[in-house]
């Protein structure tokens, strides 16, 4: 009978690994309802919850619906939420006119939510795609070759505003033209709004992963933009030095807190950003994200629950700290566990 084999070794990192007490004793990063953010989508109307076909367990959520959803993620420690508007394609124009309507809809959305829970924080998405018949998050050149950035700029100030007024709490401008965030908080500080922050999306990817998203506020149905190019104002997901740029400039300009958008592909962008900056960085599990796992979930080849939870540790370990994500409720649920 051979003698056993015996390492002599200094070092056995598996010992910290040996029970459930010693690995939770030893854990790096946690995850907290409190790191979460919600995104919801609002309609207007009486109409029941309409369930968004490519992102399963998703819904547009009217302003009564909405108002009980957001108290049910406060009750479950979930800080916060972001909306998006999703329109009558009848009400939309080349320009967005809708946008600055004093009634639109995630005005009146923002009223809701402050009344029915007054401590949630509530974010709005500045860009101009819920609103446009073409589906570009801003107006276009003369052309119609292209955005133009000024022009864009200049109504996202007045949406800004709108937000604020409203009672917003984070803009969050995620439209990607040069200078937007200077002109907002000057726009904000004039209209005297110097306590409204700016959540910048500051390395928002030109990503494939936005289907679902365009499915949910609609403007992928807007002449037909499903496969819309944006590559003109949104980054090259090829670019990292680029994505840096981007953010120390909405730094400089004012922004409150710095994104990354898409996380789990761009796991090294917000790392790099992470080190870049002492600012706080949040990070958009997006849509197409959300889809594939519960797609894969759905045919039996993945665990739901284990991925959705590895996927978002692994965004906070690459360094955010609050994360953007449609498994908000359920995360919150297992984590109070």
């Amino acid at each position: 009978m051979s003698t056993p084999f015996k390492l002599e070794l200094a070092h056995r990192p598996r010992r910290l690994r040996r029970t459930a007490s010693l690995r939770a004793l030893t854990e790096e990063t946690v995850l907290r309802p409190q790191d979460l953010i919600a995104p919801l989508f609002v309609i207007d109307g009486p109409g029941g919850p309409e369930a968004v076909p490519s992102m399963p367990g998703v819904f547009r959520l009217n302003l009564a619906d909405l108002a009980k959803e957001c108290r049910a993620l406060h009750e479950l420690g979930v800080p916060a939420v972001a909306l998006f508007p999703s329109i009558d394609p009848k009400l939309k124009d080349p320009d967005g006119t809708v946008a600055l309507r004093e009634d639109a809809l995630v005005l009146r959305a923002v009223r809701a939510v402050k009344e029915a829970v007054p401590g949630m924080t509530v974010m709005t998405d500045i860009a101009l795609d819920p609103y446009t018949t073409h589906g570009h998050d801003g107006v276009l050149t003369p052309d119609g070759g292209d955005v133009d950035n000024d022009r864009t700029v200049g109504i996202l100030c007045q949406m800004a505003v709108l937000h604020a007024r409203a009672g917003v709490d984070l803009v969050a401008p995620s439209d990607m033209m040069d200078g937007r965030i200077g002109a907002i908080r000057a726009a904000l500080d004039e209209a005297d709004f110097q306590g409204t922050g700016i959540m910048a999306y500051s390395a928002k990817f030109a990503s494939a992963y936005y289907g679902p998203f365009r499915d949910a506020v609609g403007s992928a149905k807007a002449a037909g933009t499903h496969g819309i190019s944006k590559a003109t104002y949104q980054l090259n997901p090829a670019n990292r030095r680029e994505a840096l740029i981007e953010i120390a400039l909405d730094e400089q300009e004012g922004a409150d807190i710095l994104m990354v958008k898409p996380a789990g592909p761009y796991l090294d962008i917000i790392r790099e950003v992470r080190n870049a900056t002492n600012k706080p960085v949040a990070a958009y599990q997006v849509s197409g994200e959300y889809a594939q796992i519960q797609a894969a979930a759905k045919l039996g080849w993945l665990e739901l629950e284990r991925c959705r939870r590895e996927s978002l540790l692994a965004i906070k370990r690459a360094g955010a700290d609050m994360i953007l994500t449609y498994f908000a409720k359920e995360m919150a649920v297992e984590l109070g566990r």
